[in-house]
Order: structure tokens, then C-alpha cells, then sequence
């Protein structure tokens, strides 16, 4: 099965997206995690709610919403280039923002289940031994939550991979740019002769996908051993 340069350029484009997505959103996803199991404050509620959003509304309204707010006339866009000349919009960095917002809540879901699961004791009997806070959590939480970060980052991942309706919103199906698998699939499927080109597209989509929840399932329970 040989691909062509564009679908070639369409994997990596779509690999890089992915990897950038998740290291950002790893150490995002974590903290925020450790504050929604373990704080407590008010509007914690909808805080949780906010999060979980991208997996309730439609992709294409957080795509919208991404524009409203770091388009280059966005609310924080706007600031962005008019102070550095930085603009995401319409960039693989911004295919990566849509990315990393719609696999945001798996990956906060995965590792707040696996945090809910430690005994609180335990951090506590590290607190009255002299130890501060944030070495508590790297050297007793964190071990403990490994499994849920690896799951919640593989999903992720994958969920990265798939990503098609927030990113054609905010950044367009710029070939070389921002046209990543899905959007190489959309454009195959769209054109005459493309049949070819969409299959092969289909099941790369589909190796990677499996590829990525059975590698999660097995440092799942590899780790849990």
C-alpha cells in the first residue's frame, strides 16, 4: 500500500499534532485532576461541567469558540498579535490547540478515576512525617496514578488522531498545515478518483486507532501487575 506525498504529509501532520497536544495537556491534565478530587471550593461543580464540555457539544462549536478567543481578532487572540505577532488560528499549533481540547476531558476523566482510588491516608501519613505537599505527590500520589495517566494519555492520543470538526473550524484544511488524516479523508472522499486515496487513509485511521487502545490496555494492566 503506498501513499502518496500528500497523504504521507497528511500522517506525519497528523502524528505531530497529536504528540504536541498531548505533552501540553499531560501536565494541564493532571493538575487538574488533583484539584477536582482533592479540593474543595465553590463552583467545583462547574468547573467539572467546563471541563467535560468538548464531549457533550458539538466539535464544530468548539472550533467556533477557539476562534472567538485566539483568532487573530480574538479576545486573547487579538492581544497575542498585537504584542508579539503570534497567531495560532490557521496553524498546525492551533490544529493542536483543537486537538488538545477535545481530548482534554478523557484525559482528565482517566486519571481523576485512578486518583479517587488512592486512600487519602496515605498522603496525609507523608504530610506528618515532614514532608511538603509536592513532594507528597511526586513521591506517594503520583506512582500510584501512573496506570490512569498512561491510559488518559494513550485515548487522548487517539482522540487526537481522529479530531476533525473543531479543527476544520479554527484552522482550515490547509494542505501541509492543518490538513491532518481526518481532514486528508474529507478532502479524498470529496473528490473525483479519490476512492483509493480515502481507503488507505481509512485504514491507517484504523490501524492507529487500534494500534492505541490495545497498547493502552496492555500498560493497563502491565502497570497494575
Amino acid at each position: 500500500m503506498a501513499l502518496s506525498s500528500l497523504e504521507m504529509e497528511a500522517l506525519r501532520l497528523s502524528l505531530q499534532v497529536a504528540l504536541w497536544a498531548i505533552g501540553v495537556s499531560l501536565p494541564l491534565g493532571i493538575a487538574m485532576a488533583w484539584v477536582l478530587v482533592r479540593k474543595t471550593f465553590p463552583g467545583r461543580i462547574l468547573l467539572d461541567g467546563i471541563v467535560h464540555l468538548p464531549l457533550i457539544v458539538p466539535p464544530v462549536v468548539v472550533g467556533y469558540l477557539l476562534l472567538v478567543i485566539m483568532g487573530r481578532r480574538g479576545l486573547v487572540g487579538a492581544w497575542l498579535w498585537d504584542t508579539f505577532q503570534i497567531s495560532i488560528a490557521f496553524s498546525w499549533q492551533g490544529a493542536a490547540a483543537a486537538a488538545g481540547v477535545m481530548a482534554f476531558p478523557l484525559l482528565v476523566r482517566s486519571i481523576r478515576q485512578e486518583l479517587e482510588a488512592v486512600d487519602p491516608k496515605l498522603e496525609q501519613a507523608a504530610c506528618t512525617l515532614g514532608a511538603r505537599p509536592f513532594v507528597v505527590f511526586v513521591t506517594v500520589t503520583l506512582p500510584l496514578i501512573v496506570p490512569g495517566i498512561l491510559t488518559g494519555a494513550i485515548l487522548a492520543f487517539a482522540r487526537c488522531l481522529g479530531e476533525f470538526g473543531a479543527t476544520i473550524t479554527f484552522v482550515s484544511n490547509i494542505p501541509g498545515e492543518t490538513r491532518t488524516l481526518p481532514l486528508a479523508l474529507y478532502t479524498a472522499v470529496q473528490s473525483p478518483g479519490g476512492e483509493g486515496a480515502a481507503l488507505r487513509l481509512v485504514m491507517i485511521s484504523v490501524a492507529l486507532a487500534l494500534g492505541a487502545l490495545i497498547t493502552s490496555e496492555y500498560l493497563t494492566r502491565r502497570t497494575r501487575k
